[in-house]
């Protein structure tokens, strides 16, 4: 008999015990309510920017072109400025259109955008005055923190190609005022509007580890005589 009792009042001790520790995920949020930061997941914010500068770049390793052909195997095609410097030419294309992009940002994260060309394939004589075609613009875009130097978006690809209008239509716009190089600064001043207000993805801080050295909990359980 009493051993019968010592092995009942075992058995109640250790379901009292059971029920004071709860399985491991049974207080944890369901995976799709964690947060971010509890799941370590890149995180993804709006950003806000006050741009303070605009810094262009065009690598002299960049191939131009001359030749009046309908496409020119090249890095850079331009013909809306006289002959001369094109990576220059460039340069100066793209600073107009960048800072009018980025006119209105002055609230915000100040920051530097940075922009590296990649191509500049503009229209040649012999297309513009035919059959019309593509600005090709790429470059490669880096936001930079203005204090710091840190990168808070970037560096990435940025397409912003434009229809360029050809024959008879191309000589009305000329006419009018709207030249190659309108076109382009106003399609890149769009581009460069709609590419600061992407949301940007930010690695969040991991929770810290659970230190290797700490003492494992322990359960005592009173014996029963």
């Amino acid at each position: 008999m009493k051993q019968t009792i010592r092995a009942f009042a075992l058995l109640t001790a250790t379901l009292a015990v059971a029920g004071c520790v709860s399985p491991t995920s049974r207080n944890l949020p369901l995976e799709g309510t964690l947060s971010v930061a509890t799941k370590g997941a890149p995180g993804v914010i709006q950003p806000n920017y006050d741009v303070t500068a605009v810094k262009v770049s065009v690598p002299e390793t960049l191939r131009v072109s001359e030749a009046n052909m309908f496409y020119p195997l090249a890095d850079i095609v331009w013909r809306g400025d006289a002959p001369g410097n094109r990576h220059e030419q460039v340069k100066s294309i793209m600073e107009e259109g960048l800072n009018r992009g980025v006119a209105s940002l002055h609230s915000g994260r100040p920051v530097t955008v940075e922009v590296e060309m990649t191509r500049f394939h503009s229209l040649t004589e012999k297309t513009r005055y035919t059959i019309g075609g593509t600005h090709s613009v790429h470059f490669i875009l880096t936001v930079r923190d203005t204090a710091t130097g840190a990168v808070v978006d970037g560096p990435r690809p940025v397409v912003a190609d434009v229809k360029g209008a050809g024959g008879s239509r191309a000589v009305a716009e000329e006419q009018a005022g709207r030249t190659m190089r309108v076109v382009i600064t106003e399609h890149v001043a769009q581009v460069i509007r709609q590419e600061l207000a992407q949301p940007v993805r930010m690695k969040m801080p991991e929770a810290p580890a659970v230190s290797q050295n700490a003492a494992p909990a322990t359960t005592t359980v009173a014996r029963v005589n």
